[in-house]
């Protein structure tokens, strides 16, 4: 038994309904991307923080202590910057198109950001985050016990591992879209 094609039957309604329910159930996603927002906001206020207490002592620090206060200082950017590309590009690719409503600002990049790429960016960034704590541990390695440091570089090159495999799993799925 076939369904008729118009939309007035009650089977044809409420799938209506129900994909109309699904698709505008994307907004809800605000509450996450807004929520993302107000903790960029308080980890801004905690990267000031930071600095201000790295312009405090630049005077007196020594340079292995100057170079540990700005690794936390980029550590610290790099999770913002994350934090940024996270909350624009998956409000750009599952809520609405950022471009319409801001047309003054440069945003050709968001274009660029699909999913695929967005996990890449991600799994670089947690890359780099971590090589950055791995050479703070470096540089103080006497607060640290070996078995410590072996823990941190097994976790380290986990990451990289996997952002590495993550990168040739996209190559792959792109290559298969460029065939189509």
């Amino acid at each position: 038994m076939t369904l008729p094609k118009d939309d007035t039957t009650p089977p044809r309604r409420v799938e209506r309904a129900i994909s109309l329910f699904l698709l505008r159930a994307r907004w809800l996603l605000v509450v996450f991307y807004g929520g993302l927002a107000v903790a960029l906001v308080a980890y801004a206020g905690h990267f000031l923080v930071k600095l201000a207490k790295t312009v405090a002592v630049a005077a007196t620090a020594s340079a292995n202590e100057m170079l540990l206060a700005m690794l936390a200082l980029v550590d610290a950017t790099l999770v913002g910057s994350l934090i940024v590309m996270v909350m624009l590009s998956g409000y750009e690719n599952f809520v609405a198109p950022l471009r319409h409503h801001l047309m003054h600002e440069n945003l050709d990049w968001l274009g660029k950001l699909d999913t695929g790429t967005i996990k890449i960016k991600m799994a670089t960034a947690i890359v780099a985050i971590s090589s950055i704590h791995l050479l703070q541990v470096f540089l103080n390695i006497e607060s640290y016990d070996s078995g410590r440091v072996w823990q941190m570089v097994g976790i380290h090159t986990t990451f990289v591992v996997s952002a590495i495999l993550l990168a040739g799993l996209d190559r792959i799925v792109t290559a298969g879209k460029d065939k189509k």
